[in-house]
């Protein structure tokens, strides 16, 4: 079955600690260790096909141990994956500690992804897909190369800008269909593109009123922006005037954040396909796979899998 989601992006073999207290500097602390899968793009790609819609994922690593467990772990889940091999460069690696409160600090070395070149991304692997996902953690002319080839086959493009990067061009706004920053990447394309609303801090965000955050969603000129506000939901924000406010759930109890945001892109993107391009729904979707998550330890092994999430949902609106 030819692929309803596209996602290029990393690939990145998560390393991850877990400790009782983060070290200070200096300080030694015991904690425990596992490995697996990750990277935004990765993750994001699988939180899609666990969500149900048939996912490919494009993406570059090394020629390394870490190389040999991504496809292992793709063939395992039934996941569409190109990966293009970077033989010079290591596959990429992020070294995450959680604490006991379920934070996390995370140092990534990309290694092979940010090889990833327009070549390397055929336009035929987009021809026949609804949906075109893009992040931060490969070249930012990558993204431009595939969004004007989702542009050409009419695909929807969404583009998560994280991390937000010193390089980045507002250009490729302009192919976007729907943005998807965080709190702090939102903060930072409207200082850097909101003109008499520059000057703006994340502090402030919690306290503007929705018509406020709506107008500035608008001031970046694309058509939906969706701002994730962590554990209080999402903000969405569409042309002609509308936005919603869709709150986070509570009541559970939450494991491990990271990989959260990638969750909420991959189910989003799931939902677009699911409810025909309907945004509203599909960020409800994504408010669901995100919290869902939290609820276990590590990034692409904690997505959520299709009827997990549908019981989640019909329990969630009873």
């Amino acid at each position: 079955m030819r692929p309803r989601v596209v996602v290029v992006g990393s690939f990145v073999q998560d390393l991850t600690w877990k400790c009782a207290q983060f070290p200070r500097a200096g300080e030694t602390v015991i904690g425990t260790f596992v490995t697996g899968p990750g990277g935004k793009g990765s993750n994001q790609a699988v939180a899609c096909a666990r969500a149900g819609v048939p996912t490919l994922f494009v993406g570059a690593v090394g020629r390394d141990v870490f190389a040999d467990g991504a496809r292992r772990f793709y063939r395992a889940e039934g996941i569409g994956a190109r990966f293009v091999v970077k033989p010079r460069h290591a596959t990429g690696t992020a070294a995450i500690f959680v604490d006991s409160e379920a934070q996390n600090e995370i140092i990534v070395a990309l290694g092979a992804s940010a090889q990833l070149r327009p070549r390397d991304v055929d336009p035929g692997l987009i021809r026949g897909a609804k949906v075109l996902v893009c992040q931060h953690e490969a070249s930012l002319t990558v993204n431009a190369h595939a969004f004007r080839a989702a542009r050409r086959a009419g695909a929807t493009t969404v583009l998560n800008p994280a991390p937000m990067r010193a390089d980045f061009d507002p250009a490729i706004l302009e192919l976007t269909d729907v943005l998807i920053p965080n709190e702090s990447e939102f903060v930072a394309l409207v200082n850097r593109l909101g003109g008499r609303s520059a000057g703006l801090e994340e502090s402030a965000l919690a306290a503007l009123a929705p018509e406020d955050l709506h107008r500035l969603c608008r001031a970046l000129a694309v058509p939906s922006v969706i701002v994730t506000l962590g554990r209080r939901g999402c903000f969405v924000s569409l042309t002609g005037g509308s936005h919603t406010h869709l709150a986070g759930h509570g009541g559970l109890k939450v494991v491990d954040t990271t990989g959260a945001g990638d969750a909420f892109i991959g189910g989003f993107a799931a939902g677009l396909v699911r409810y025909g391009g309907d945004v509203l729904a599909a960020a409800r979707q994504a408010n669901a796979v995100a919290a869902l998550s939290v609820t276990r330890f590590g990034t692409a092994p904690s997505m959520p899998r299709e009827a997990q999430i549908r019981r989640f949902l019909l329990c969630r609106s009873a």
